[in-house]
């Protein structure tokens, strides 16, 4: 959860930029409007500052549409964050927007871009593709990879399109991604099915052990995930031994254990365990090891010595001096 100061004078109303009215709210998200406007309100009346769990709760939103909301507005140079610790929590700025014309320059050569047929018919589509219009920023930001990352329009649809599937049209996660396939030397079409393909591949895996272990997707942290990648990449276990070392965790421990499980796993990969099949045949090894039968127990520490026959109501006569008296 993250808290948003503000900076401002007390006053009874609340002033919208003419300049924000006409040149940035035609292209924003209704949802990034509203936590605009209420953030405003609150400037100006002097409110000290609001988290953003109240303020998804008072404009009916989820709280990601909140953080999000005030990183776009960072991103279009409508308002500056500036950061208080490493916690997320912000002071939020509100900037003077008759001021604000530091993209002249670029929309100029968006509008020259924008005079070729291929780049037009590639917009039009990725316009398509995420159900809204583009911001100029937008724009010029896919329209930038062609020249940055070598992506050809075919690459940047197939990007768009794959992000649009899992449910992510935020321009800065797809931007993310458009570097990560960078990062990753993805050249082509045929490049990026090939990524796509073993990334989901490995996610349906991920799901499968999230969902065995009852966690949902969004509740997975960092470090889980590249645990979780480390049983599946480098480990390179199919996923019912996973499973197996699951349900070993869950029996020793009765509960789900990131670090317990990665032990379990980490003394399989060392042992050149690799199937439950190899899993049955350790077991069986240790199986072999049986409880010995009364009377024939093999000498160890305890029964390493001569084992003798006593005649016990013998043994009691004598103690009692009972013998004696035959």
């Amino acid at each position: 959860m993250s808290t948003f100061m503000f900076k401002a004078n007390t006053n009874n109303i609340t002033p919208v930029s003419n300049t924000f009215i006409e040149k940035y709210m035609p292209n924003a998200r209704g949802e990034y409007v509203k936590v605009y406007l209420l953030g405003l309100k609150y400037c100006v009346c002097g409110e000290p500052g609001i988290n953003s769990s109240m303020m998804a709760s008072i404009l009916h939103l989820i709280e990601t549409d909140v953080i999000n909301a005030w990183n776009y507005w960072n991103d279009e140079n409508v308002v500056k964050l500036l950061p208080l610790d490493n916690k997320g929590n912000f002071n939020i700025q509100f900037l003077d927007l008759s001021d604000n014309f530091e993209e002249k320059d670029e929309n100029v050569n968006l509008l020259s871009e924008l005079n070729k047929d291929s780049i037009k018919g590639m917009l039009q589509d990725i316009e398509k593709l995420l159900g809204r219009t583009l911001s100029p920023k937008e724009m010029t930001v896919y329209i930038g990879w062609q020249n940055d990352f070598n992506f050809s329009p075919e690459l940047i649809l197939l990007l768009i399109q794959y992000c649009v599937s899992k449910g992510k049209t935020d321009y800065r996660y797809i931007e993310k991604l458009a570097i990560s396939w960078h990062d990753s030397n993805i050249k082509s079409v045929e490049d990026a099915q090939i990524y796509i393909k073993k990334h989901e591949d490995k996610w349906v895996k991920i799901r499968k052990i999230l969902n065995y272990l009852g966690i949902k997707d969004p509740e997975i942290m960092k470090p889980q995930e590249k645990i979780l990648d480390k049983w599946i990449t480098t480990y390179n276990f199919p996923t019912d031994v996973i499973l197996r070392a699951c349900d070993i965790c869950f029996e020793r421990i009765n509960k789900s254990d990131f670090k317990y499980i990665d032990a379990i796993l980490t003394n399989w990969f060392k042992s050149g365990i690799k199937t439950i099949s190899d899993i049955e045949v350790k077991d069986s090894r240790k199986g072999s090891f049986k409880q010995p039968k009364p009377g024939n127990a093999p000498k160890g520490n305890f029964n390493n010595y001569e084992q003798r026959d006593y005649d016990f109501d013998d043994l009691e006569k004598k103690l009692l001096g009972w013998d004696n008296n035959d």
